[in-house]
């Protein structure tokens, strides 16, 4: 069987030069993906559509041999095949019709979420076997939105706000909104364990609004529940490795990566990478943090960044990432320059 960088990465051993794979890699800023988006209509299309779906998964890895490739999905797709209304806003983004109390949750059917996320599933079944077909040594990554994230938006109907409502119901009706994410961590495990039995390698968990709570809230809606599917996850499929992504997490990093059992930490682009090394522990993989407008700009500035944080990563389990997703205006031969960098050690 052929070794596979990030694997090996997300079992505590360096690898040099490191893994590399970017957040949103799959979209975007692709010629070819565009071609895709533009035959599905929409979307919602595409993310439900496991032919086309499975395209845009593998066209960054085709382009550029990514080690690492990341479900063509979305983080709203639990609420979505749980029966929460969503659509996309050209230009706006998300929306979802809020659900902001115990009707609006008791309507959610989470027995129904296997069969409705049937063609996501599908998606990375499609994935695997053609990586496999390939004798790859890509790993492909199944994700989901972490539960207090997937809560923002589907309280607050949309995203593109501090989400001041969610955080205002998180203190101020506390039964309701842990009921809210009890449901979201049950069906996030089951969202997940499903992506392993379709063949994902290695999952992820997507936190991008951690960063808006005091430490304490913190602790309880976004380390509590990650712990908790991390603890779910490792009695079903104990070799399955997983990657937390508390986004602005700040100095709370140190520890998320104590308390949630993973096996990977995403930094954001905020994060000084030297302060993550020296505090989170040394045989846990880091992930991340290039910024990806400097990704965008390309030149001496990409250069000088890629090096400082090659330079702050050397000798510990480190996968080369963004610390964001890719920005959609991003020159291909930026990315290009910046791959022949990472790989040249």
């Amino acid at each position: 069987m052929i070794a596979k960088p990030i694997l090996t990465v997300l079992s505590g051993q360096p690898v040099w030069p490191p893994p590399v794979w970017m957040m949103r890699q799959a979209g975007r800023h692709l010629p070819e993906y565009k071609a895709t988006r533009a035959e599905a209509g929409s979307f919602l299309n595409l993310v439900t559509n496991p032919e086309l779906a499975a395209e845009v998964t593998l066209q960054p890895v085709r382009r550029y041999g990514m080690d690492g490739a990341i479900l063509f999905s979305d983080i709203l797709m639990v609420p979505w095949a749980m029966g929460q209304k969503l659509w996309m806003e050209e230009g706006e983004g998300p929306r979802l019709t809020p659900i902001t109390d115990m009707a609006g949750l008791a309507a959610l059917r989470p027995g129904e979420l296997r069969a409705a996320a049937a063609p996501i599933f599908e998606t990375v079944s499609r994935v695997r076997a053609a990586l496999d077909e390939a004798n790859s040594k890509t790993t492909l990554i199944g994700f989901a939105g972490s539960p207090f994230t997937v809560a923002c938006y589907m309280v607050e109907g949309r995203g593109g706000s501090d989400f001041v409502r969610v955080r205002q119901l998180a203190y101020s009706d506390p039964q309701f909104f842990a009921r809210l994410i009890r449901v979201l961590t049950d069906a996030s495990i089951d969202y997940l364990l499903a992506q392993l039995e379709a063949g994902a390698e290695a999952l992820m968990l997507f936190d991008s609004w951690s960063g808006l709570l005091s430490p304490s809230q913190f602790r309880r809606w976004v380390i509590d529940p990650t712990a908790a599917i991390r603890r779910a996850l490792a009695q079903a499929a104990p070799h399955i490795p997983v990657i937390g992504f508390p986004r602005l997490a700040g100095p709370m990093l140190a520890d998320y990566g104590s308390r949630t059992g993973m096996q990977g930490i995403g930094m954001d682009t905020a994060m000084d990478p030297r302060w993550a090394a020296a505090n989170v522990a040394p045989e846990m993989a880091l992930q991340g943090n290039l910024d990806p407008l400097v990704l965008m700009i390309g030149g001496i500035a990409l250069e000088t960044e890629a090096r400082s944080l090659l330079s702050a990563m050397r000798g510990r389990p480190f996968i080369f990432n963004l610390g964001h997703g890719i920005e959609k205006e991003t020159p291909i031969e930026h990315v290009t320059a910046l791959l022949r960098l990472v790989r040249g050690g």
